[in-house]
């Protein structure tokens, strides 16, 4: 189901995802919850809950990475 705001999002993402990352996962999951709330519309026989989470997830990847060192995520160095 869709999350009203960021603290609303599994405590896991909370403690490590920063703030905005947070933000960028949870609108990417409500707008893939709407969008797919047909079955056809989902590859396989994924749920929409699946498929909301893995949009959430591509979402925060464009623009944060995972530290290894400290499995953190911190935001891409997008300089040239």
């Amino acid at each position: 189901m869709p999350y009203q705001n960021v603290r609303d999002l599994p405590e896991a993402l909370r403690e490590h995802l920063p703030e905005h990352a947070q933000e960028i996962y949870m609108e990417a999951f409500n707008s893939a919850w709407e969008q797919y709330d047909e079955p056809e519309e989902r590859r396989g026989d994924a749920t929409r809950e699946e498929t909301a989470h893995k949009v959430a997830w591509a979402a925060v990847k464009r623009k944060y990475e995972k530290d290894e060192a400290t499995g953190r995520w911190r935001a891409k160095d997008t300089r040239p």
